[in-house]
């Protein structure tokens, strides 16, 4: 069985754990018309690789040593947009599903699942279809339509959506390390949203802009 035109479907691991590579590049192996193109396990191989072997899909870990498979995800759907995504964690987090999907993924696998799953998310993806499990869709229809509502009186419009919830946390708090973990991304990036932040709220610091963000309903408390 191939992509339905008859053309051979590419796949690109990315996952820092070689045992975990190891047998998934197995299963690969057994699927008819399905190839696998290359391997990475760190962030900044991806690009490069996805350049050199121009694969269909991406099974992409959630976390890798070097940086977030969710910032790998969105600069894939802005320079490689034709190549679809499919990202691989350890658990269902419903707010990650949500980020990534917006950000462009395609599906969302649980590590763990099994060769079936696997081979009917990479043949569904690559025709187009977006795969989740029913649970999970339900809980990410939810989640985005409560989105939905609180964006039509949100503050800042002029903030990005990650934008406002780097800001929802630095109004509770957290520091930029911290922030890193919980929206998993790197402390470069988190430090560039802050420094975004603070020119479009007019904050002259961490401390106005906490201020100024709670005041807007932010943060768990208002001023």
């Amino acid at each position: 069985m191939t992509t339905g035109d008859g053309a051979v479907l590419r796949v690109l691991i990315v996952d820092d754990h070689p045992m975990f590579r190891m047998g998934l590049s197995a299963a690969l192996a057994d699927m008819d018309g399905i190839e696998l193109v290359g391997e990475a396990e760190r962030a900044d191989e991806v690009e490069p690789l996805v350049e050199a072997t121009s694969p269909d899909v991406v099974l992409l870990d959630v976390r890798l040593p070097d940086g977030s498979g969710l910032e790998i995800n969105r600069r894939l759907a802005e320079h490689q947009p034709q190549v679809k995504v499919i990202l691989l964690t350890m658990s269902e987090d419903h707010d990650t599903v949500l980020t990534a999907l917006r950000d462009g993924a395609r599906g969302y696998l649980v590590k763990g699942t099994g060769p079936d799953r696997v081979e009917h998310a990479l043949r569904a993806v690559a025709a187009g279809d977006v795969v989740l499990n029913q649970d999970l869709a339900r809980s990410v229809s939810e989640l985005a339509d409560a989105r939905s509502r609180a964006t039509r009186n949100r503050p800042f419009p002029g903030l990005t959506d990650r934008e406002l919830d780097v800001l929802e946390l630095i109004a509770q708090g957290l520091d930029n390390q911290t922030i890193a973990r919980r929206l998993i991304l790197s402390p470069k990036t988190v430090r560039n949203h802050v420094s975004n932040i603070f020119a479009k709220v007019h904050a002259t610091d961490r401390s106005q802009a906490i201020v100024l963000a709670r005041q807007a309903g932010l943060g768990g408390e208002t001023a």
